[in-house]
């Protein structure tokens, strides 16, 4: 989210020992690799990146192979990242809801939120089907592409949508919207009905509908539901929809939420 800078930040300086370390760690994230090529990667000499990461190793945020060649992350980068979501209000805020709407529903229940230009999944209830979306906790998913980004967009004025996304869309699947222009106007009819219906857009064969949640204008978080069209018909669809749309309004009840109908 693009949000005014304040005015104790606009002199920030990191630290750079702790920029670097926080870059190593990210960089990481992605996936394992070897000291030549992360240090050719982040632009960090050799030297002072094998002793950055001797360190996190030590620290337990790091784990290296036997030749100490190859690094990725440790358990302490679990337990932390584990430790994150479990204290987030708003897990904790969703966690009685979800549980609801999975036993309703019998399919997936996801809570995300808005880290644009992507959806970061926060918490997650299985369908008790065998054929059901995968996803895990913290995987990132395009924005435009999804019911829980489409929703949290919806929120924001269409000038904050062009800021925050380019002009051309990665296409996920053949159903993606793929441009910017048709994404806003495609927001408009989502604010119209006042939730947001992912059409196989980020997978084949799965379809998404999604309603945000009423604790910050405009929203950061949404929960969704996802199910297979296999197992989908206009009954269920209505369904779903209406489950999302009482949890949504239960939810503002609860916890004086901003509004209890229109996103």
């Amino acid at each position: 989210m693009v949000e005014p800078i304040p005015e104790d930040e606009v002199d920030f300086v990191p630290v750079k020992s702790a920029d670097r370390t926080l870059e190593i760690l990210e960089s990481l994230a992605s996936g394992g690799a070897g000291l030549a090529e992360m240090a050719t990667r982040l632009g960090i000499p050799k030297s002072s990146l094998h002793s950055i990461l001797r360190t996190l190793e030590h620290r337990g945020w790091v784990e290296a192979d036997a030749s100490r060649s190859h690094y990725r992350l440790g358990m302490s980068a679990l337990l932390i990242g584990s430790s994150y979501v479990d204290q987030d209000p708003v897990v904790i805020r969703t966690s009685d809801t979800m549980d609801s709407l999975a036993a309703a529903t019998g399919e997936t229940v996801h809570l995300a939120r808005l880290e644009a230009p992507d959806v970061v999944y926060m918490a997650k209830r299985e369908s008790v089907h065998p054929l059901r979306m995968f996803s895990a906790i913290g995987r990132r998913l395009p924005a435009h592409a999804t019911a829980l980004g489409k929703a949290m967009l919806a929120e924001l004025p269409d000038d904050t949508v062009r800021s925050l996304l380019p002009a051309t869309l990665a296409g996920t699947t053949p159903f993606t919207i793929t441009t910017r222009d048709e994404l806003i106007d495609h927001l408009a009819e989502v604010r119209e009905q006042g939730y947001a219906i992912d059409a196989q857009e980020a997978g084949i064969g799965m379809r998404c509908f999604a309603v945000t949640l009423p604790f910050q204008s405009p929203a950061k978080d949404a929960i969704s539901c996802s199910v297979p069209v296999a197992r989908l018909d206009e009954e269920k669809e209505q369904t779903i929809v209406d489950l999302l749309l009482t949890a949504r309004d239960t939810l503002s009840r609860q916890f004086g939420g901003r509004r209890s109908h229109a996103i």
